[in-house]
């Protein structure tokens, strides 16, 4: 059975999926609200908040109103806050009003730091998230910064009790930057900011001193190795550390605001007595802290509680300024081609391929006969994996040692957790996770040689990759060396992403999914802004019938006569495209454009120019019935590996036997884009098991 054979019968039928968020490690366990993660879909500053503070730093109702006075701010800052909470087993990245009062009231709410987790989540118990358990939430989602009160330290006597906080370990092991209020002065804080460098922790003081703040006065008496003066140097700190990739953080601390450091001193004494008091009570542990805050609150008669709110108010205001200028450093860094992904080191490739197109899971069931009979049971067998017309590509790219940002969209559902965990290899900061949207969901029924006999596809979500949601990503885009569509994204997306290739004069390849999909672009002139496609000869006549040329009533049957068509109908689309690649099934591939060398050049052109057009036939690949296993991914593990090679400027003949390569790979596997998929593993000069068939040259002129 041949390779292509089965790749356009893929291509004639398939459907497929689009659009969510950064979180490509979500799971069941974490929960994301929708306004946290389109906002990091869209690349906008997003603050973490912990919740400690509302279970068990304040009293109700001012633990509640300080909770949407702080969350206020971030708004109002340009940021979108995130407080962090453990409700019913689950962890809720961002909590609706609903579950903030739920915590606030909760009496039985516990305190969860990075120990607790695992037991709280297994009895399904709600709780309040500390600095460490909030750091790891964060970091989780894609997060870089986070905003807190004060975090933990070491206590004092702490080198005899070897009490020292989970915070300052989190610290040295999650990279996101922890903007608080410096550490209270019930700690030790000399052998906190000791333990914090034996950690590996950057710690900066925010402002015009390099002294470090003690919670309620802005001077501790120690100082901080470094200092950052404004929202810009405090980013680009943040930014340095993530890049490195040195898996730990940064703590950026902020002295509370001069007109409450007034206070400072009597806040300090009845600090001291209830720290007496505490001792002489035998309190310990995690119990210290809500003990003394609590005391010193009635010594001070609510000062303390005042002080304690306007620093978190000032902590807010600063870290969601850092958020955004952050958010802009990065920005600024993709414009110019540099690129961090939260979680990834600087040595991932350059940024310079953008997809756009579908996401799903797919669910094939393979016979066991070749003969399938429909109304009654068949033997055979049915498995899951992962795929989409765009999410194939961009996966194929990924392995192939380029990192393409794929922008798409699924429900938030357990389909899409199921997804990010699977597509943790891949830039999926684009993808939007939308409520009340189910995940799109593909099922083929295959007969034993690999013949699709049935397909069923739920892919409404296509509908939401809206232009409006695509423009959000226009620097990308525009400053892209190749953008890829998915024919299953809506046709207003489609012309405007057309209509930013001529403006900037960006590539733009086009995999038409269907013959119904394939006339999207030629419904205007948006396909004239077109640079490639890979159309099978069924999607070629669409096309041309679209444009209103005369295309043949019935596609030709002997190789001949399908090259010769696929040469005509070729021509006309390539006075406005730079090249074709034409998927003939058994027949091969037959590539089309401009003349270079006796071959075709498909390079990226810079121009357009009149040109000398020729064509390259290659035979296809064979692949026998019995080593075929799934035949949902062949064509786009062509058109990806295909793309891979000519960004890596490889002559044309080495790019399209890279693509039959990687489709050959797709074929035995049972996964759409194969795991075995390397640059090694097509490249023609290490892969030598195989017979060559030799290319043929026509002229189209």
């Amino acid at each position: 059975m041949r390779l292509l054979k089965r790749a356009s019968a893929l291509i004639l039928r398939r459907q497929i999926t689009t659009y969510q968020s950064r979180l490509g490690k979500n799971d069941s366990l974490f929960r994301v609200h929708p306004s946290v993660s389109q906002a990091l879909a869209e690349n906008k500053p997003v603050v973490a908040l912990e919740s400690t503070i509302i279970t068990h730093g304040m009293p109700y109702p001012h633990n509640l109103s300080t909770a949407k006075e702080v969350e206020a701010i971030v708004r109002s800052e340009g940021a979108t806050p995130a407080t962090v909470g453990v409700i019913d087993g689950e962890v809720h990245v961002g909590l609706s009003t609903e579950e903030l009062d739920h915590l606030a009231r909760c009496e039985s709410s516990l305190k969860v730091s990075r120990r607790d987790l695992p037991y709280v989540i297994s009895k399904g118990l709600s709780g309040g998230t500390t600095v460490s358990a909030t750091m790891i939430a964060a970091q989780r989602a894609g997060i870089p910064v986070f905003v807190t009160g004060g975090i933990g330290g070491v206590h004092r006597d702490g080198e005899n009790s070897l009490d020292i906080s989970a915070d300052l370990t989190e610290l040295g092991r999650t990279p996101i930057a922890v903007v608080s209020a410096g550490v209270k002065s019930i700690l030790d804080i000399g052998r906190t900011l000791e333990f914090l460098e034996t950690q590996g922790v950057c710690v900066a003081t925010y402002g015009a001193s390099k002294n470090f703040p003690a919670f309620f006065s802005p001077k501790s008496g120690f100082t901080s190795p470094y200092q950052v003066c404004n929202p810009e140097e405090a980013a680009k700190l943040i930014a340095s550390t993530l890049s490195l990739g040195l898996e730990s953080g940064v703590l950026i601390a902020v002295p509370v605001p001069e007109e409450h450091a007034a206070a400072g001193l009597q806040i300090e004494e009845a600090i001291q007595t209830a720290v007496t008091e505490a001792s002489a009570k035998g309190i310990t542990g995690r119990d210290v802290t809500p003990f003394i805050l609590q005391k010193v609150n009635e010594m001070t008669k609510g000062k303390s509680l005042q002080a304690n709110i306007a620093l978190i108010h000032n902590n807010a205001k600063v870290g969601s300024q850092i958020a955004c200028a952050l958010s802009k450093h990065i920005s600024g860094r993709q414009s110019r081609g540099e690129t961090h992904h939260h979680g990834k080191h600087s040595s991932d490739p350059e940024l310079d391929i953008v997809v756009i197109g579908g996401i799903n899971v797919d669910f094939i069931a393979k016979g066991k006969n070749e003969t399938l009979r429909f109304g009654q049971t068949n033997p055979g067998s049915v498995y899951q994996s992962f795929g989409g017309v765009g999410r194939n590509i961009a996966d194929s790219l990924s392995r192939l040692g380029r990192s393409p940002l794929l922008i798409s969209a699924t429900g938030a559902d357990s389909h899409s957790d199921a997804v990010f965990n699977y597509c943790k290899h891949m830039n999926i900061s684009g993808v939007a996770r939308l409520e009340e949207q189910s995940t799109a969901t593909y099922c083929v029924v295959i007969t034993e040689s690999g013949e699709m006999s049935l397909g069923l596809g739920d892919m409404d979500i296509h509908e939401q990759i809206t232009e409006q949601f695509v423009s959000q990503f226009e620097k990308q885009l525009s400053s892209a060396t190749l953008v890829c569509l998915d024919g299953n994204i809506p046709v207003s997306t489609i012309n405007y992403v057309c209509s930013l290739a001529a403006k900037h004069n960006i590539n733009v390849l086009f995999e038409p999914t269907d013959s119904e999909k394939a006339s999207k672009p030629f419904l205007s002139d948006a396909w004239k802004s077109l640079s490639y496609s890979s159309p099978n000869l069924t999607e070629l006549c669409t096309m041309n019938k679209t444009l209103g040329l005369p295309t043949p009533e019935v596609l030709p049957g002997s190789p001949d006569e399908v090259l010769s068509v696929a040469v005509a109908l070729s021509r006309p689309l390539l006075e406005h495209l730079h090249c074709l690649v034409v998927t003939l099934g058994a027949n091969g591939v037959l590539v089309c454009g401009e003349h270079d060398a006796g071959s075709v050049n498909l390079q990226p052109r810079k121009q357009k120019r009149k040109r000398q057009l020729c064509a390259v036939h290659y035979p296809a690949l064979t692949v026998t019935a019995e080593e075929t296993v799934n035949v949902s991914g062949a064509g786009d593990s062509l058109a990806g590996a295909l793309m891979a090679g000519i960004l890596q400027q490889q002559d044309t003949d080495s790019c399209v036997r890279r693509g039959l390569l990687a489709a050959r790979l797709s074929l035995v596997s049972p996964h759409p884009i194969a795991p075995t998929l390397t640059s090694d593993s097509v490249d023609p000069n290490k892969v030598q098991t195989l017979p060559w068939p030799k290319p043929s040259f026509m002229w189209m002129d």
